[in-house]
């Protein structure tokens, strides 16, 4: 089962990021599409782009080329977005996760603690809408599923910078 979405063009990926950075945060977790998008308080989540899933076909070749493709993708979305708001940061998301925190009870907030789950680092912008952060990057729930090219907005509290 080699289930794909649609490969969107970069100008559509720039029109998901750009209405996300205008659309406020939500009071409640709510989704749209199927899977493709999902807010909550102090976030929102997007899958610009997916790859096939790796059920069947798991071998390098297969997974080098996707990867490949969303790198792509990745690249020309951060080249426009850094023209417009400068070089981006690259955060590390294992600190997220919780392990070395004191609190046994730790859970980042979102989009945060979705983030870490499935990527290792992310590209941030801090974009000219006031206490917001963008970041891009590639993400896989597990070796199975697709790889997801993803979009976040946060708000600027949850990100330390």
């Amino acid at each position: 089962m080699q289930n794909q979405r649609p490969t969107r063009s970069t100008n559509d990926q720039l029109s998901v990021i750009c209405s996300l950075s205008a659309l406020p945060f939500p009071d409640q977790e709510e989704r749209q599409g199927e899977g493709e998008r999902w807010s909550g308080p102090g976030y929102h989540l997007a899958v610009l782009r997916e790859s096939q899933d790796f059920w069947e076909d798991r071998s390098t070749e297969t997974v080098e080329a996707a990867e490949q493709a969303l790198e792509a993708d990745l690249a020309v979305l951060a080249a426009v977005l850094t023209d417009r708001w400068g070089e981006p940061e690259t955060i590390d998301l294992w600190p997220y996760l919780g392990f070395d925190s004191p609190d046994p009870d730790f859970v980042a907030p979102e989009p945060l603690n979705f983030l870490c789950g499935v990527a290792g680092s992310m590209q941030v912008w801090r974009p000219a809408a006031p206490g917001r952060w963008l970041a891009l990057t590639i993400g896989q729930a597990d070796p199975e599923f697709p790889l997801q090219l993803l979009a976040a907005f946060g708000e600027a509290s949850s990100l330390p910078g």
